[in-house]
């Protein structure tokens, strides 16, 4: 798959999934636009080493004026956006009657609404060239949920509702809408929760299989590259007619209690 002549923006770039997801793109020849919190600058050196030199922009996904501002720069410096990847998310885990009101205003904010308003910025330029892909990071917690994990679910049963109902409005064009459903990536994010077992004195092999085997059926963590290779197929033309799919990779469609759940 040839991208030469693309612009991919991914959002939540700097590391992890999104970081993952932006090798394989930019192997495949496309024009990088990064974002993300914290230190930029080895995700940056990473991804000019693979092609060209990637574009950045730091906007909080929390903030739509930030966001606006992000694909101003977009349009300004790359002519607009052909491949929009939207990874960006964080989580938190609390039971509902315990859950921090802000914590829950952010969670939707970045791994809901910012899905909504960087597609609908990016799909005038799309319409214009008959031609786009919007790739969501979704979870297999869109597709199911676990317990005390009450915004991430939402926010991610939002994303993959969103990305069906965009793809129905873009059946007759040549823009796609999709929704990737991974299990387990080890990122940041799943290790606090293998730390956190730790904390409670599960020893720490025992806390990698026990989380793995909640959901993962192979027993080892899906790779950032892998869900960078599912989500360059997205912007093939084999898969021009792949609208709307929620693509699990790895992971159980059900969840039960663990047995120290159980009760």
């Amino acid at each position: 798959m040839n991208l030469n002549g693309k612009t991919a923006l991914v959002t939540g770039s700097t590391s992890g999934i999104g970081l993952g997801i932006a090798r394989v793109l930019a192997k495949a020849g496309a024009q990088l636009i990064l974002n993300g919190f914290g230190d930029s600058e080895s995700a940056r050196e990473e991804i000019a080493q693979l092609g060209k030199k990637p574009g950045y922009h730091d906007a909080d996904l929390r903030d739509v004026l930030q966001i606006e501002a992000m694909m101003r720069y977009a349009e300004s410096q790359f002519g607009g956006v052909d491949i929009l990847v939207n990874n960006a998310g964080i989580q938190h885990v609390a039971p509902v009657d315990a859950f921090p009101v802000e914590k829950w205003n952010d969670i939707i904010a970045i791994n809901l609404s910012s899905v909504f308003h960087t597609s609908r910025l990016a799909l005038p330029a799309m319409r214009e060239k008959n031609w786009g892909r919007i790739i969501n990071i979704a979870s297999v917690h869109g597709l199911v949920a676990s317990k005390e994990k009450s915004a991430y679910v939402a926010a991610k049963h939002g994303v993959v509702g969103f990305t069906k109902s965009l793809a129905l409005e873009t059946a007759r064009t040549g823009i796609t809408a999709n929704t990737i459903c991974p299990g387990w990536v080890l990122t940041p994010l799943v290790q606090q929760q293998i730390d956190k077992r730790i904390a409670e004195g599960v020893p720490p092999e025992q806390a990698r299989d026990r989380l793995l085997a909640e959901k993962q059926p192979s027993g080892e963590f899906v790779t950032p590259e892998q869900l960078g290779e599912l989500a360059l197929f997205l912007c093939s033309e084999g898969a021009v007619n792949v609208r709307g799919a929620a693509w699990n990779m790895d992971c159980l469609l059900y969840t039960s209690p663990s047995p120290r759940d159980r009760g």
